[in-house]
């Protein structure tokens, strides 16, 4: 019986966030796995390598944590809000637009992190980047139209 509670619950929970995000979506599964992946990066960086730009001895801060968690829930808050301005205007491409731009922010920051950790990075890697940016731009300018 208490399994059942909790898996109904869980799906409660899931459905409620789904649907304020605007439905799960692949380019949200890719937000939420570059987020995750940047924030675990950015915890090895500081904590392994004792190389973080975000304290003065490089080290791994509690604070810091934080901050980045709390950047990364206003984050989530901004897709919320972008769902919302698509649903008032009757669009469907707001939601999408901050998504890809989140990526890229987030896929930049993994690329800092990975750099810190004296990773080299494939030049494909920077140019996929580029491309994402370019093809939202385009989108979003002809749906201007």
């Amino acid at each position: 019986m208490k399994k059942v509670l909790i898996c109904a619950t869980t799906g409660i929970f899931g459905n409620i966030i789904a649907s304020l995000l605007g439905g799960w979506t692949g380019n949200l599964n890719t937000m939420l796995f570059m987020m995750a992946a940047d924030w675990i990066t950015g915890l090895i960086v500081a904590g392994v390598f004792k190389k973080s730009t975000k304290t003065e001895n490089g080290k791994l801060n509690s604070s810091v944590g934080l901050k980045g968690l709390c950047k990364k829930g206003m984050m989530l808050l901004l897709v919320v809000v972008a769902h919302r301005f698509d649903l008032t205007i009757g669009t469907g491409y707001i939601r999408d637009t901050v998504i890809i731009a989140l990526i890229v922010n987030e896929a930049i920051s993994l690329l800092e992190n990975a750099k810190l950790m004296g990773v080299r990075i494939p030049k494909v890697i920077y140019n996929a980047i580029e491309v994402i940016k370019n093809e939202k731009e385009i989108e979003s300018e002809s749906e201007d139209i």
